[in-house]
């Protein structure tokens, strides 16, 4: 059977343009619609003081997903592309003083662990990084490459000969509890389990599964001159290379299903377009509450608020700073961390006393910056973006109480032009159906990462991608998702 000719791709995420890649690769009429001015979705920047800084992911990691992909659509990576790796991992800091760098090195960890807190707590860790590959071992072909298995396909997938491999995962024990196997120290134990948040999580409901993220950042993270835009466009060139169509500014009103099949995209200004395939790269709840038409709410059930994952309230600002020395990636831990992941997730409110991280994105190796640098600031926040929560109505008294906040580190800031908030309200206006959720649904519980969506829908010719769908949320799991979409379109037709 020959392949669709048309495919219509909703959203340039990193989901939606990695599927443009491959299909426009294969020779396919991919148009891809974004109502934003810029591709790349979550991975977006914001001005102020006429600097872009940053204003959504910042870690680049699982570099061998993009080789492939951009070597797939006939490009070379390394020429659309200048990394450079990350020696240094993150720099962290306590209220009582501590501070204490992750290397690359897991050696240069080991030792920086042990003067930080001691040799038992430095072996700790060294078996935490070996037992995290294994996790990520058992599960990166079995799982992450599948579309989306259940929980009796993994085991298949795994094999029976390997089952204590995949039980050695611990889904059914948290995250929290496991850590505790490891470190006795528990600023280790905050530091190791803020891995969890990364997918928007907390580690205290999470399973341990997710030490797996801690091989992840191991195995590599680079920085990206331009930042994590200039990965959004160096796939939006590479698609459009091979023919893609990449339209912008464009607002999609409805997926047009008729006779129970896909078959068009109506736009907000009333122009059809005509589809033999469609990929919806955004969160599935938009189709669920209908914010694409009433025909497509059957694709998928709407993630309840308790479900979803953490959002978010960020700064990007460009400051100076003085009195504690920032890395490019910086993490200010709170000494309530339990009663911070309980007033998000339980009393749906921000901690009133935050963990704090700070992208500090013109410190790259040895270059420190002169006079005022760009910052991405953060701290969490419940995904309630619909439901009453806006940010800008305390705006003014959020940026206090965090400045005052960094001031218990020794960290000033002396900004410029007014620094720019997003929290869950403007999230949820930049990403419809979300709430504000960063992260689709929070990874809860032994088996919340198989209630993500597959690539496939109830309606045939319709295909999803994304973070809120297998296998799960973080720029190279979004990313992955559209190859999954394409993968899946391809063999269907």
């Amino acid at each position: 059977m020959t392949h669709p000719h048309r495919v219509v791709i909703i959203g340039a995420g990193a989901g939606g343009l990695a599927a443009a890649m491959d299909l426009s690769a294969r020779g396919l009429d991919v148009t891809v619609l974004d109502r934003a001015s810029e591709v790349g979705g979550k991975m977006r920047q914001v001005t102020v003081d006429n600097v872009g800084i940053d204003a959504g992911p910042t870690v680049f990691t699982m570099r061998w997903i993009f080789e492939n992909l951009f070597q797939r659509s006939g490009a070379d990576f390394e020429a659309e592309l200048d990394l450079m790796p990350a020696s240094r991992l993150a720099r962290h800091g306590w209220l009582d003083g501590s501070k204490l760098d992750l290397w690359a090195d897991i050696e240069q960890s080991v030792d920086a662990i042990g003067t930080f807190s001691d040799r038992k707590n430095a072996e700790g860790y060294r078996q935490f990084c070996i037992d995290s590959q294994a996790v990520f071992s058992t599960l990166n072909e079995t799982f992450i490459h599948a579309q989306k298995p259940g929980p009796l396909g993994l085991g298949l997938r795994v094999g029976l000969h390997r089952i204590g491999k995949l039980w050695q995962t611990r889904p059914f024990n948290t995250y929290w509890s496991r850590l505790q196997h490891y470190f006795s120290d528990p600023r280790l134990q905050q530091l190791f389990g803020r891995y969890s948040t990364y997918i928007g999580s907390s580690p205290f409901l999470s399973p341990a599964t997710l030490m797996l993220i801690a091989h992840v950042e191991q195995d590599g993270v680079w920085l990206v001159d331009g930042g994590m835009r200039a990965v959004a466009n160096g796939m939006k060139r590479c698609a459009e290379r091979n023919g893609a169509a990449v339209r912008l500014d464009t607002h999609v009103d409805q997926i047009d299903i008729e006779n129970g099949l896909a078959k068009s995209v109506t736009l907000k200004s009333g122009e059809t377009l005509e589809a033999d395939a469609i990929i919806f790269n955004g969160d599935a709840s938009a189709l669920a509450d209908g914010l694409l038409g009433q025909e497509a709410r059957k694709i998928s059930a709407s993630t309840t608020r308790q479900k979803r994952s953490l959002s978010a309230l960020t700064w990007c600002a460009h400051a100076k700073t003085s009195g504690f020395e920032l890395d490019y990636h910086t993490v200010l831990f709170s000494d309530a961390y339990r009663t911070e992941f309980k007033e998000v997730f339980n009393e749906r409110t921000e901690p009133d006393e935050p963990t704090v991280y700070i992208c500090a994105q013109d410190r790259r190796g040895d270059q420190q910056p002169k006079g005022r640098e760009r910052l991405l600031i953060l701290v969490n926040a419940p995904a309630d973006g619909d439901f009453g929560y806006d940010e800008q109505e305390k705006s003014e008294a959020l940026e206090a109480a965090t400045r005052d906040h960094l001031l218990r580190f020794g960290l000033e800031l002396e900004t410029g032009a007014p620094s720019k908030l997003t929290g869950p309200s403007g999230f949820n206006a930049l990403f419809p159906g979300t709430g504000g959720a960063l992260y689709g649904r929070a990874n809860h519980g032994p088996f919340a990462t198989f209630e993500r969506n597959g690539a496939r829908t109830k309606v045939p010719n319709l295909y999803l991608a994304g973070g809120s769908s297998h296998p799960g949320a973080g720029v190279p799991m979004a990313t992955y998702s559209g190859c999954l979409a394409a993968q899946a379109l391809v063999a269907d037709s």
